[in-house]
């Protein structure tokens, strides 16, 4: 992997001077400074404008931008400029367009209309990477290539002929023979026998519920089409520059067809875009669930924020601005939870187009706003923060989360659509947050021996490897807790056998005969006073303690919350959908029998989240209340200078970073 980490931390944004007249790009580089901006990302819708028309490729305007910046000490991340192709490429070759699963073409007008399989797409992609790569190779402002933006963002699935052509070619390479592929799609159901690969289509639109297996392996396909586009993509810029490469992943803005965990190691940089859910009133803790998956993405490095808001977005149904200081909790908070960069999207708001509307770094207004004010203290607060650069985050507890498992979950004709797989992801991060408990969200062949508590919610699909790395984890120690509907079928989406939770059946000690889903807005109690609804299971505690068992509902007396040592350590199962009181109350008893403990005690609705490097350490204290937090710590507050001994008092909405003094870190740890 190549460095990308300047000398600080990077801040900035997407910069589109082709939007603009020259006359104004001295003024944006001179705001640029004001700010203290350093890093921003040129090129990246400007495909139409650099090519054209076929092989004609004009890059004089770019070739003045980038000297502008250059002269303003503006570094550079330059795009392929791939991330939406011109009109004339679907003039030219309709064939490149995409179809829906019912076979609507997707026509241009937005962006991303071109099918991810296209060889057309491909090589016409390729050529322009090639072109601008071979120009801005050795340009001194150039510090960083990003290939495309936020690959299949809005055409992640193709079902076209070429795509079926392509998802073809992908089964064969994945299961050799039709024999092999009739057995994991178990295509003796329904008559679905295949005798001849022509046979074979995507998961078009059908009279009734597509085969499962098939649509799972579509899903993993379609993934992969867009990842062997930033691959392709890096292997002509492997051979032409010398930058490190990055692209920008979606994690936490509700991507689910783009399996990040297996992108990672085609980047240089892990770089993520978020935007906050404005409808949520809880969007500070997806934010920082969201950072701290990313942070899982890049293996525990640091990573960039590519994008996010000033304030408002454009497509949202309401899409509400930040309140005074909402700017710079969210963005240190990224911070906090590893970010060593962090850009928004985008400069200038633009004048036309369909972001017109979302808000930029410098609003419709000018930068006499309330937004450029905040903008450029969040620039003064990231130059005192640059010694935390390259820093890692702590951590005792890992989230098991894998985009497999949420494809699988989620298909037809499951037990209940009122099961969802982010919903206990969700409810055992928000519970965690709010003991101040910093956990990493990992993939399942994760290496945990570093952990004290391992949460695995709604893990349906599950591989033999992965099941029998949590029992190590807990032979050796570990605690770990199991939800419902987790462990029930292997990579093949086919059901583990012998009783549920499959994989961790024999961890757990617990057999399940049958689901016992309950109807919408029915609950039912718990024997320790607590209260369940969405799920029930028939289970038996062959081998593990009973904790709590139902008092009423279709199955009273069945035990509901169980416990079995294993090893050293011990293994949980929750086989119910536990109200926001008794998670609660479960995770406290996690973290105490795991012997977790907070970054920092803190009042409720104040976050706190270390990173540390070697010996040095630095408590991040986010404010999201309306009154004045106080809690230990000892050293620097490095965004005021001042000294505190012993006690810290953040004002309400404000944010602090305390570089610790020796032993300060252990006297909350």
């Amino acid at each position: 992997m190549r460095s990308w980490q300047g000398d600080g931390i990077y801040y900035g944004a997407d910069y589109n001077p082709e939007q603009w007249p020259e006359s104004v790009w001295a003024d944006d580089v001179e705001l640029m400074r004001r700010a203290g901006v350093n890093l921003v990302s040129v090129g990246i819708f400007s495909w139409a404008l650099l090519e054209p028309e076929p092989g004609r490729f004009t890059f004089d305007w770019l070739d003045r931008a980038l000297d502008v910046l250059h002269a303003g000490g503006i570094r550079v991340d330059l795009a392929t400029a791939t991330a939406s192709p011109p009109p004339w490429l679907a003039h030219r070759h309709p064939e490149t367009l995409p179809r829906r699963a019912d076979g609507a073409l997707l026509w241009p007008g937005g962006r991303q209309a071109y099918c991810p399989s296209s060889p057309v797409f491909r090589q016409r992609s390729l050529a322009l990477v090639e072109a601008v790569a071979t120009r801005y190779a050795t340009h001194p402002a150039v510090v960083m290539w990003h290939v495309s933006n936020e690959l299949g963002c809005h055409n992640v699935h193709c079902y076209c002929d070429v795509s079926a052509e392509a998802f073809r070619r992908w089964l064969r390479e994945r299961y050799g023979d039709l024999d092999g592929l009739n057995d994991a799609w178990g295509t003796a159901f329904w008559s679905q026998r295949y005798h001849d690969w022509a046979e074979v289509n995507p998961p078009r639109l059908a009279p009734t519920f597509a085969n499962p297996t098939q649509q799972l392996d579509f899903l993993r396909f379609s993934s992969d089409e867009q990842r062997a586009q930033l691959r392709a993509e890096r292997a002509v810029l492997a051979g032409l520059v010398e930058q490190p490469v990055t692209t920008n992943f979606m994690i936490g803005t509700g991507i689910k067809y783009l399996d990040y965990h297996s992108w990672a190691g085609d980047v240089d940089v892990v770089a993520n875009d978020h935007y906050l859910t404005a409808a949520d009133p809880q969007s500070h803790v997806g934010l920082s669930l969201a950072g701290d998956h990313t942070r899982g993405v890049a293996r525990g490095a640091p990573w960039l924020l590519m994008e996010h808001s000033t304030s408002a977005v454009n497509w949202q149904p309401r899409n509400v601005a930040k309140t005074p200081g909402q700017l710079r909790r969210n963005s240190l908070a990224h911070v906090a939870r590893g970010a060593d960069g962090v850009l928004f999207f985008q400069w200038r708001a633009s004048r036309a187009g369909a972001e017109k509307f979302h808000s930029a770094l410098v609003p419709h207004a000018g930068a006499d706003t309330k937004v450029f004010r905040e903008v450029c203290r969040l620039g003064a607060d990231l130059r005192s923060l640059a010694e935390v650069r390259g820093s890692r985050v702590d951590a005792d507890v890992a989230i098991l989360f894998d985009y497999e498992a949420w494809w699988g979950a989620e298909l037809d004709s499951h037990p209940s659509v009122d099961v969802s797989y982010a919903d206990r992801l969700h409810a055992l991060y928000e519970s965690l947050w709010r003991r101040g408990v910093t956990a990493d969200v990992v993939h399942p062949s994760t290496d945990l021996s570093a952990y004290r508590l391992v949460l695995v919610p709604t893990l349906y699909l599950v591989r033999d490897g992965h099941a029998a790395a949590l029992r190590a984890f807990v032979e050796a120690g570990g605690t770990a807790l199991v939800t419902y509907f987790s462990g029930i079928v292997d990579e093949h989406d086919h059901i583990r056998l012998g009783g549920y939770p499959g994989a961790f059946r024999d961890l757990l000690g617990v057999r399940t005969e049958e689901f016992f889903p309950l109807r919408a807005g029915e609950t039912v109690r718990l024997d320790d006073g607590s209260t369940a609804d969405v799920w029930t299971e028939w289970l038996h505690a062959e081998d593990a303690e009973v904790l709590a068992a139902y008092a009423d509902g279709p199955l009273p007396g069945v035990p509901a919350l169980t416990r079995r040592p294993v090893g050293a350590g011990a293994a949980w199962y929750v086989g119910t959908r536990l109200d926001t009181a008794a998670t609660d109350a479960l995770v406290a008893r996690l973290v105490a029998d795991a012997g977790v403990r907070p970054a920092a005690e803190a009042p409720p609705g104040v976050e706190v989240v270390r990173r540390r490097d070697g010996d040095r350490s630095w408590l991040f204290v986010v404010n999201h209340t309306g009154d004045a937090a106080r809690l230990a710590a000892t050293g620097v507050e490095l965004l005021s200078g001042a000294s505190c001994a012993g006690t810290l008092v953040v004002p309400a909405g404000e944010v602090a970073v305390v570089r610790e003094s020796a032993g300060g870190a252990s006297d909350v740890r």
